[in-house]
């Protein structure tokens, strides 16, 4: 091999090298020949004329996404930003209509994204764009893909994966929400309130319904008692007035000794003499009689009407 032959090796090595070429996976090249479009070639090995043909271009046939952020106002006068992703990809069919028709295509996703929000949410209260989010993200996907389509882009998918409003606007929210359920909370504790108040009182009542059956129960066998004790003296020879009095002497000092025995008693038995149960007797019996009298006059008076007229 002599020197002159090394110029011709390395060009013969350069025709080679520009005259074939390869396409990655999920990317599509577009070839132009002076100028003009010649064909699209999809991934593997491919060859072209050098200094002939050229590579144009190479696209993206992988799912690609653009994040846009929007400010906008909503119906009740709230500024609020919102980011919309957008995923879409170049349709394989119309590598020629992407490459040629549209150049920057996320200026163009960008404006369609713009103009969709900014018509849709102004109608929604700013609580409806929060559960109406989907509703929007279904509007600027069939306007995107409407527009996109003619271009040779497939929007597979959009997401309204944030909704930011002002600060000021987030303080009040948490504001009403907080005091939305302490009011929830007082409502609880008032009803708890009132049934602790109501339970506590049906348990008085009952405690009062059964103490005032005992003491009906008690008086009833004291009395009970006194009938036994009085048909016993009447027995020995003692009449029942006498047997009164001795039943109310013995209570009387049943009494003073039970006082007696207990030292922190408050009980106070006023008269403490031993003629006061006789005159406790007396006035008994004057009374019992006072009312027997009352009554018998009240039932003749009743039968007899014209003689109480008399």
């Amino acid at each position: 091999m002599n020197f002159y032959s090394i110029p011709i090796i390395v060009l013969i090595v350069l025709l080679f090298i520009s005259f074939v070429f390869t396409v990655k996976q999920q990317t599509a090249a577009i070839i132009e020949r002076f100028g003009k479009f010649q064909s699209i070639r999809q991934s593997g090995f491919q060859l072209k004329i050098p200094l002939i043909d050229r590579i144009a271009g190479r696209l993206s046939l992988k799912i690609q996404q653009l994040d846009v952020i929007i400010e906008t106002k909503t119906l009740d006068d709230v500024f609020v930003k919102l980011k919309v992703s957008v995923q879409y990809k170049v349709i394989r069919e119309k590598v020629y209509d992407a490459f040629y028709k549209l150049d920057y295509p996320h200026e163009q996703i960008t404006s369609y994204v713009f103009d969709v929000v900014r018509a849709e949410v102004p109608k929604m209260k700013l609580d409806d764009v929060f559960v109406k989010k989907d509703d929007i993200a279904i509007a600027v996907k069939t306007e995107l893909n409407d527009a996109m389509m003619e271009y040779g882009y497939d929007i597979i998918k959009t997401l309204v994966t944030d909704i930011d409003p002002d600060a000021q606007v987030k303080a009040a929210m948490n504001r009403i929400n907080a005091a939305d359920r302490e009011k929830t909370a007082a409502q609880y504790e008032g009803d708890a309130a009132r049934i602790l108040i109501v339970e506590k009182a049906k348990a008085e009542a009952e405690s009062k319904r059964l103490q005032g059956q005992g003491i009906a129960d008690q008086r009833r066998e004291i009395a009970r008692g006194l009938e036994e004790s009085v048909m016993v003296l009447n027995k020995v020879g003692i009449n029942s007035q006498e047997a009164s009095a001795l039943i109310v002497v013995t209570q009387h000092y049943d009494t003073l000794q039970s006082i007696g025995q207990h030292t922190n008693s408050n009980l106070i038995l006023l008269p403490n003499s031993p003629q006061a149960a006789n005159s406790m007797l007396n006035d008994m019996l004057a009374s019992f009689t006072a009312s027997n009298q009352i009554g018998e006059a009240m039932k003749d008076a009743k039968n007899n009407p014209r003689k109480t007229d008399k």
